[in-house]
């Protein structure tokens, strides 16, 4: 039996991945989370066998949870969801150690395929965006600015395009207020931008936000 801990912001779609996930003999949804803070405590309690965790969340925000949860447990198995199929975001959540990464936008059945094999600790990367990441590496795509920016500074760069504002980020990372504004300095700089609407206006056309 697969014990799952579901982890996104929306009832609904954790109530439609219950209910795939459990039309599944061997799969059994044993919790359920609605942020990042509350997917790492979930994780202590239950020590699932997957975790599947949305990286788009207010508040800590998934890609942190799912270093919080690996600083917890370095053998944790997740699989990263996302409601953008971008390269950009694949790339940072298996740096940061999840098993897998599949796109909101993939078939159903693509959910249960992508958990039985997280489940026995191999990769799973949905076709399409796998055909993506090996593109970018072979077109040089890779080597974006975007991709010059540290983790800590990607998650800074997305709460900032999504119009965050500082003392916001530094409250849901735990960080301070001069932190965040060093981390912003250094976006500006390796980014080339000079206001937050122009990074918004880079995140848009990246494919990491939506307009």
């Amino acid at each position: 039996m697969i014990r799952v801990l579901l982890v996104d912001d929306h009832a609904v779609v954790r109530m439609g991945f219950r209910l795939l996930l459990q039309s599944q003999s061997d799969v059994q949804v044993v919790g359920e989370a609605d942020s990042g803070e509350a997917a790492r405590q979930r994780y202590v309690e239950l020590s699932p066998d997957v975790t599947v965790l949305d990286l788009a969340m207010p508040g800590m925000g998934g890609l942190e949870a799912l270093r919080r949860i690996r600083a917890h447990d370095p053998e944790a198995r997740i699989l990263a969801l996302s409601a953008h199929d971008d390269p950009v975001h694949a790339r940072r959540a298996l740096r940061e150690g999840a098993l897998g990464f599949l796109s909101k936008r993939s078939a159903p059945e693509a959910l249960i395929d992508a958990v039985t094999a997280v489940a026995a600790r191999r990769r799973y990367i949905d076709a399409n965006l796998a055909q993506k990441l090996a593109l970018e590496d072979i077109e040089g795509g890779g080597k974006s600015p975007i991709e010059r920016l540290s983790e800590r500074e990607f998650e800074v760069f997305i709460r900032l395009a999504r119009g965050a504002t500082v003392q916001r980020i530094a409250d849901d990372l735990k960080l301070s207020a001069s932190t965040v504004g060093t981390h912003l300095y250094n976006i500006k700089q390796k980014l080339g931008v000079a206001n937050q609407s122009e990074l918004t206006l880079i995140a848009i056309r990246n494919g990491l936000i939506e307009a």
